[in-house]
């Protein structure tokens, strides 16, 4: 549903993963491993408002779960729509943004650095 559900579908979706995700290191994992990095990382820049935020949720909660997962979200091209959600993105997408980039640069001196190239400070700071 992440990749060819309708609007709502995808963001219902999101919202199913970030339950099973919660709490559950073991899901995140599964997660990871059945390929929703990717399509997460699309809904950042392409799903509706709510897709985005349950999206961003999502990733923050693979992210804390497990290093690697931090990691592969970085490489999947998750930092620079993440930057974009906190300027552009409803005020939940810019929160669960925040966090998302917060826990991959907790995770990951790499991730900070890019993070950081990438200009998410002066919309964090403001």
């Amino acid at each position: 549903l992440l990749t060819s559900g309708s609007e709502k579908a995808q963001a219902e979706a999101a919202a199913a993963l970030l339950n099973l995700a919660f709490r559950n290191a073991d899901n995140a994992v599964a997660i990871a491993k059945a390929g929703a990095i990717p399509p997460l990382v699309r809904l950042l820049t392409s799903g509706s408002e709510e897709a985005q935020g349950n999206a961003a949720a999502v990733l923050s909660i693979l992210a804390c779960r497990n290093a690697d997962n931090a990691v592969a979200i970085a490489k999947a091209g998750a930092i620079p729509p993440l930057v974009k959600l906190l300027t552009s993105g409803s005020e939940e997408a810019q929160g669960n943004a925040a966090a998302v980039l917060s826990i991959l640069a907790c995770r990951n001196a790499d991730n900070a650095v890019a993070i950081a190239k990438a200009d998410a400070i002066p919309p964090l700071v403001k």
